[in-house]
């Protein structure tokens, strides 16, 4: 029997040790990596292919969401699967349009786990019950029937998603330009092309921005003056 490979995306170790152990009780399920930021997980999944990746959205450098659409663009046939303490709107309404293909909260049982991997591994969508009343609300709500209201988000780049990120966690312009490899000229470029997109005239206001929108943590907001 052919087993279903699972990369775990989580930046707490003790937390990735006990999903790793739970998962590794299944007959069914194998898993072949781990990942403790974003970044790593969209590297470990180009590189293993993995048939599914269970992330976290509160990933450091590059949050659980944006990985997921890196990831989905990269590697279509891997499916993700959310799982996070965070249900807020914030997050929920980005998980459809990102192409996960399910969402599980943390307090879920490890049954439940293992349940979901097998059927977002079948293709069929799996999501916690509270998570999908919450994308049911949306999809009633929303005036143009796609399930979620837009974002201004939606119309910034993956790089600037990034860079956004590390901006609202505090990296000074020079240090986001080591992390990600460019200068720090393009730095200050995304950033004002940043404050223009979403009509934000200051570090404060990005930051408050990532944390509405589910970018980064709202504890990163108590940092802020």
């Amino acid at each position: 029997m052919k087993r279903i490979t699972v990369l775990l995306a989580e930046d707490h170790e003790i937390v990735r040790q006990g999903l790793r152990k739970l998962l590794e009780a299944e007959a069914d399920i194998e898993v072949v990596g781990e990942a403790e930021t974003g970044r790593q997980a969209v590297a470990q999944t180009k590189k293993l292919r993995p048939d599914v990746v269970v992330m976290d959205i509160a990933m450091p450098l590059l949050n659980g969401l944006e990985a997921t659409r890196q990831i989905r663009l990269a590697v279509p046939d891997t499916k993700v699967l959310i799982l996070s303490a965070h249900s807020d709107d914030a997050y929920v309404e980005q998980v459809a349009v990102l192409g996960a293909a399910g969402y599980l909260i943390k307090q879920t049982s490890a049954d439940l786990l293992s349940k979901a991997i097998r059927e977002v591994h079948k293709g069929n969508p799996f999501f916690s019950p509270a998570i999908a009343r919450q994308l049911h609300n949306h999809y009633q709500e929303s005036p143009d029937h796609t399930g979620l209201v837009k974002r201004k988000s939606e119309h910034l780049t993956s790089r600037e998603m990034e860079v956004l990120q590390l901006i609202a966690e505090g990296q000074p312009n020079k240090q986001v330009a080591a992390g990600l490899g460019i200068s720090v000229k393009t730095v200050e470029k995304h950033r004002q092309r940043l404050m223009e997109k979403l009509n934000i005239h200051d570090t404060a206001g990005l930051t408050r921005y990532a944390v509405s929108a589910g970018i980064i943590e709202s504890s990163v907001q108590l940092t802020i003056v």
